[in-house]
């Protein structure tokens, strides 16, 4: 077994319910159980910023799937909730990405994991640290709680707020 850490995010839509909706089919897959899921944090758009803020996530998986399978895996679930990709760091129903597996360093056409901007991002750092705190990046071989960014870009999302 594979343990992976996945990212999600929406910003089009129901977004609360998109999350929602992504973690069940990521949990219903063969060969994927959910293990653990961080709070949803409410997140300004990074890169292309005149697009409505995003609801971020991170999850906790253990998984049968080898890296690639799984990335198609997240990719499916991506079409399922109606995924459209226009644009790079457009708009969309939800965002699956793979950060972290096992310790592995991969480098492919594909994929690249760690997910190459991880660290520099607030909007998955926070959640990543919420159920992995004490994991290590294998590049930098520093714990997740130590890359944080010192900046708070992220607010903790109010389900009564919306």
């Amino acid at each position: 077994m594979h343990t992976a850490y996945l990212g999600l995010g929406s910003n089009i839509g129901e977004r609360e319910l998109q999350l929602e909706q992504a973690v069940t089919f990521l949990n219903s897959e063969e060969g994927i159980k959910v293990t653990q899921v961080s709070p949803i944090y409410e997140t300004k758009p990074v890169g292309y910023t005149e697009q409505p803020d995003f609801l971020n996530m991170c999850i906790e998986i253990s998984t049968e799937l080898e890296a690639l399978d799984l990335l198609k895996v997240c990719m499916m679930v991506e079409q399922q909730l109606h995924r459209v990709r226009n644009e790079r760091w457009g708009p969309r129903t939800i965002d699956i990405d793979i950060l972290l597996y096992d310790q592995s360093v991969i480098q492919s056409p594909d994929l690249e994991v760690p997910h190459p901007r991880m660290t520099e991002r607030a909007f998955v750092m926070v959640p990543l640290n919420d159920i992995a705190s004490n994991v290590v990046e294998p590049i930098s071989k520093k714990y997740i709680w130590e890359l944080l960014p010192n900046d708070e870009q992220v607010v903790k999302y109010n389900k009564e707020r919306g």
